[in-house]
């Protein structure tokens, strides 16, 4: 059915232009091939577009059209063609466009050269067209022809940020969303221009469907088509006023054709919606900037157990068994719940009395990003008691910040008492850790010492040059001095923990690309893209000594210039993130293509950021 419609126009369109030449008076009509560029001027790595036209009385003649070479660009789209059709004073006369998008992620001036093409045994050449490309997209034209066309596309698709409070508490959770409001059709997949960036907060994804669903709102009197792009949970680290930075978006949007030539007698026949007469056109949308003001806590009435916890959580506790034997392990287990960040919950240290052992804990957490961010946090200790006798674990204090009640609240376990049994050989111990049967003992093993010498013969003497005495003597050696570097590198990785990340960055990024992989052998777009967008950002912040919380990737690829990695891998770098961001809330038609293309394309990317960042260490 697809393709039998645009058959069916062009054999519509070859019987009006016959009809037409027949009944109308025939007419001269010149062919003009044209290159147009909706604004010559771009910021880096914003998407722009270029056009080829080819004007003449029928352009189903045309043949063997060849693009100019685009190496300099990178293409999102194209060719996209598309043809119409003209009556201007009882003359037919039609055009074939062939349109591209792209974007340039270098700074400069650059020549999109000649796109040609043969008519009726003619070649046909368009014009060079020069292009400049600044630093800034803001010295750029909103990629739509015309500012009244500008103006009112504006004012029919936006996109809206709100924050769901805006004076909040150091740790406190504030959800941001971002939506789009229409009023006009969408032609297809959006694109993600530039991701907002979160200095100052730490931040945790919301979970959403994989598809936007459109739902009715009124904004400012005028009902819209409503979708949900993006909902975060930001949790504020830093003091002050703090900026959540747009989000901008490539939107292509269908706009109506109006009638040229000041209208005729065919106009109310193609207005007819058979034949498609809207053009798209690329828009580009930025949501609003917010504003969060951050309060710092209370400083009056600060338990002591308080370790930084922020939002609203209950706390429960269990023990394995209460009458153990010395020496016989027992766990603690203590649960913490709610609402909050939980990733960053540690528990305050506790101390046990004389005659127990405790063990770091083990820490694991199930965390829910439907709507809120929820969950638990559990922490498993290994307790050991080494004395016999009536013990007790002592009460465990947690305490946290509540915003809604603007006060700190303290938590506590239960004291669990503890019967500790003797062990094996543990009870009829003397001081020295003798038994008393030990003792007894003791006057069978013993024996009187040897005084005559009649059976003691010389042995052959042994010489110091053999094979085996050097090795005796040399391999420990040898041994030691492996064992001595070995133990200084440790100690000189773990004394720089940026060195050790450095170092761990590629291996922990090809674990989470292994896990990838399988998401992408079963289908699971969300979790496959959710694990690479992950592999990815986890490598850039080891690799560039980012702070998780501090990272942006815009902060990324600032640091990535400073180490000279080249200008073009840092563009494909910035493309494959935000495809790979968009992909989480409208993955693509053929999930399973779309998800092969990323994995290799962030692959590359990666390889190719290790082998220069490699080149550059080993320079210095």
């Amino acid at each position: 059915m697809n393709g039998l419609m645009p058959r069916l126009a062009r054999l519509i369109y070859a019987a009006l232009v016959v009809a037409v030449s027949v009944l109308l008076p025939a007419r001269t009509y010149s062919q003009t091939f044209n290159a147009t560029v909706n604004s010559t001027t771009v910021g880096v790595d914003q998407q722009f577009e270029v056009s080829f036209t080819f004007s003449a009385q029928d352009v189903n003649g045309i043949r063997n059209f060849q693009p100019p070479d685009l190496r300099n660009f990178v293409l999102l789209s194209g060719p996209n063609q598309s043809t119409s059709l003209q009556f201007v004073n009882g003359a037919a006369s039609g055009s074939m466009t062939y349109s591209y998008y792209l974007r340039c992620p270098k700074v400069g001036r650059f020549t999109i050269g000649s796109a040609s093409l043969e008519y009726a045994g003619k070649k046909y050449d368009t014009k060079p067209i020069i292009l400049n490309v600044t630093k800034s997209a803001a010295q750029a034209t909103t990629g739509v022809k015309g500012n009244q066309t500008a103006r009112e596309i504006g004012d029919n698709v936006f996109i809206l940020a709100t924050a769901d409070k805006e004076r909040v508490y150091l740790g406190e959770p504030v959800t941001v969303t971002y939506k789009l409001y229409t009023r006009l059709p969408i032609a297809n997949q959006m694109q993600v221009s530039k991701l907002p960036s979160y200095e100052g907060f730490w931040a945790e994804e919301i979970n959403l469907p994989n598809t936007i669903s459109l739902s009715t709102e009124m904004h400012n009197g005028k009902q819209y088509k409503v979708g949900i792009l993006k909902k975060v949970a930001l949790f504020p680290s830093q003091l002050g006023e703090l900026s959540v930075t747009p989000m901008v978006l490539d939107i292509p949007i269908q706009v109506r054709q109006r009638p040229q030539g000041g209208g005729n007698v065919f106009d109310q026949f193609f207005n007819d919606p058979f034949f498609n007469n809207y053009r798209t056109i690329d828009f580009t949308a930025k949501s609003n900037t917010i504003k969060l003001h951050v309060l710092p806590l209370p400083a009056k009435d600060v338990p002591p157990s308080f370790n930084g916890a922020v939002g609203n959580y209950t706390l429960s506790s269990n023990i394995s068994a209460s009458d153990v034997k010395a020496n016989d392990p027992v766990t603690l287990k203590v649960t913490i719940s709610g609402d909050g960040n939980l990733q960053l919950l540690t528990m305050p240290d506790f101390t046990l009395p004389t005659g127990f052992d405790k063990y770091d804990p083990k820490v694991s957490d199930q965390i829910n990003r439907d709507g809120t961010i929820s969950g638990t946090k559990t922490f498993e200790y290994l307790i050991i008691p080494r004395v016999a006798g009536k013990k007790e674990i002592p009460p465990l204090m947690f305490s946290y910040f509540n915003p809604a009640k603007r006060a700190y609240v303290t938590l506590s376990t239960p004291a669990y008492p503890l019967t500790v049994e003797p062990g094996v050989n543990t009870g009829n111990q003397t001081a020295a850790g003798y038994s008393k049967e030990d003792i007894k003992l003791l006057g069978e093993d013993i024996h009187y010492i040897k005084t005559s010498s009649n059976d003691l013969r010389e042995e052959s003497g042994i010489s110091v040059l053999g094979a085996g005495f050097w090795f005796a003597v040399l391999f420990p050696l040898f041994a030691l001095g492996g064992l001595v570097t070995w133990k200084r590198r440790n100690d000189r990785l773990a004394g720089n923990v940026e060195l050790m990340r450095y170092r761990r960055a590629e291996k922990i990024a090809r674990a989470r690309f292994r896990k990838a992989e399988s998401l992408m052998k079963t289908g699971d777009q969300t979790g496959f893209y959710a694990e690479i967008s992950q592999a990815l950002f986890g490598y850039l912040e080891d690799k560039l000594h980012i702070q998780k919380s501090e990272f942006t990737l815009e902060r990324a690829e600032e640091a990535l210039r400073g180490r000279n990695v080249d200008g073009e891998l840092i563009g494909t770098l910035r493309s494959l993130s935000e495809k790979c961001e968009f992909a989480r809330f409208a993955p693509a038609g053929d999930g399973a293509a779309a998800m092969k293309d990323m994995y290799d394309d962030l692959t590359r990317v990666i390889v190719g950021l290790e082998r220069t960042l490699a080149v550059k260490r080993n320079a210095r």
